[in-house]
């Protein structure tokens, strides 16, 4: 923490000009990149298989569009409200969060196995995604409270994970293990930057490795579940399917790829998910090597810049703030890569920015409005 830790100022100080200059814009322009990549794999995956006279379908890539759209809104306004000045709603939005993840266990759509969803008609709605942001809000403004220059006491850290556990335990029976895993990398981020002394945080990551181990072991995953869990790590499992194909698929696209829309694997819709789930196998197909390090060089500058802005944050709260978000996309991107090609578990986890959903869109953009808050009130 102490490397990030750039000093204390005034709570009241007065930043010079209005929002919209104090903003950054290299995250913005990132954003919008990776944004219009995803835009056009998401076209390309769903549009349809196209002979002489047919019509492309276009009702994944026009609700992907209202989805932006209303993420962008989202965004401004958590980028407009000083975070310092809502941190009193944290216990609120914590709160309402618990309240929705109880409701959609007895209300919820069930789907593949998992009741995670509310059905709107026109979309579903997810309330574990929305819980990301919260989950960050809250143990920023836990660990900053409690955090002393030193060293945190063994007992506050274990109220955060108490705090995090609650959520985490909604969504653990859905169940939705997935999600839980993106939970773990933000407390685990947290922790870690808020100057936890070592062996606390061996000890934190002891428990969540023993957390990881009964949820497998101990029947909180249906077989389904667990054989995609464990499929990348059997090569000849029948469970592997999914990302057999995509491997087959980013191997087609070699260098530059086949070229947009004509990928023989994305037509022959022989990738299941390929617009959420599976979307970086119609990158590395249909764009091949260069197209997948250009969205790889993307996140990797986007997410730099979020770490550089943890070190710019005005106090420990928003230094955390911007800790988790980057840890959130940090574990997603890595995640999400390393289960189309075959090097981490199948677990459902959308590409930030770029997958097809509604709840995962909406929840990254109020995540980089949430950053650019923070920027918004730097010391510098």
């Amino acid at each position: 923490m102490t490397a990030l830790r750039a000093g204390t100022a005034d709570f009241d100080r007065k930043e010079e000009g209005p929002l919209w200059i104090r903003i950054d814009i290299s995250v913005i322009l990132l954003s919008i990149g990776l944004l219009a990549m995803g835009l056009v794999v998401v076209y390309s995956a769903t549009r349809g298989v196209l002979r002489e006279g047919d019509v492309p379908d276009r009702s994944f890539l026009d609700r992907q569009i209202i989805f932006i759209v209303v993420g962008l809104v989202a965004g401004g306004i958590t980028a407009a409200v000083d975070y310092r000045k809502a941190r009193a709603l944290v216990p609120v939005l914590y709160g309402f969060s618990v309240i929705l993840l109880v409701a959609v266990l007895l209300f919820g759509t069930e789907r593949n196995g998992a009741r995670s969803w509310f059905s709107t008609g026109f979309a579903d709605f997810q309330p574990s995604e929305l819980a990301k942001p919260v989950m960050i809000l809250v143990l920023a403004a836990w660990f900053s409270t409690v955090q002393s220059r030193e060293r945190l006491e063994f007992v506050n850290v274990m109220i955060g994970l108490a705090i995090a556990g609650l959520l985490s335990g909604l969504v653990l029976l859905q169940p939705d293990f997935g999600t839980v895993m993106v939970y773990g990398a933000i407390v685990a981020g947290i922790v870690i930057v808020a100057g936890v002394s070592v062996r606390h945080v061996l000890i934190v990551l002891g428990l969540l490795v023993a957390a990881v181990w009964a949820m497998v072991t101990g029947g909180f995953l249906r077989q389904t579940q667990l054989n995609r869990f464990t499929a990348f790590a059997d090569p000849a499992s029948a469970s592997r399917y999914n990302v057999n194909q995509a491997e087959i698929a980013i191997g087609n696209g070699g260098m530059t790829g086949t070229g947009l829309f004509e990928g023989t694997q994305n037509n022959s819709s022989l990738v299941p998910e390929k617009e959420t789930d599976f979307i970086f196998s119609v990158v590395g197909e249909e764009l091949g090597f260069v197209g997948g390090a250009t969205l790889l060089v993307l996140f990797g500058l986007l997410l730099m810049r979020i770490w550089r802005i943890a070190h710019l944050a005005e106090n420990d709260f928003g230094r955390l703030i911007a800790v988790g978000v980057f840890s959130m996309f940090l574990f997603q991107a890595f995640q999400s890569v390393g289960m189309n090609m075959g090097m981490m578990p199948v677990t459902g986890i959308p590409l930030p920015l770029i997958s097809a959903g509604g709840s995962s869109m909406i929840t990254n953009l109020i995540c980089l409005g949430l950053v650019q808050n923070v920027h918004a009130h730097r010391l510098r």
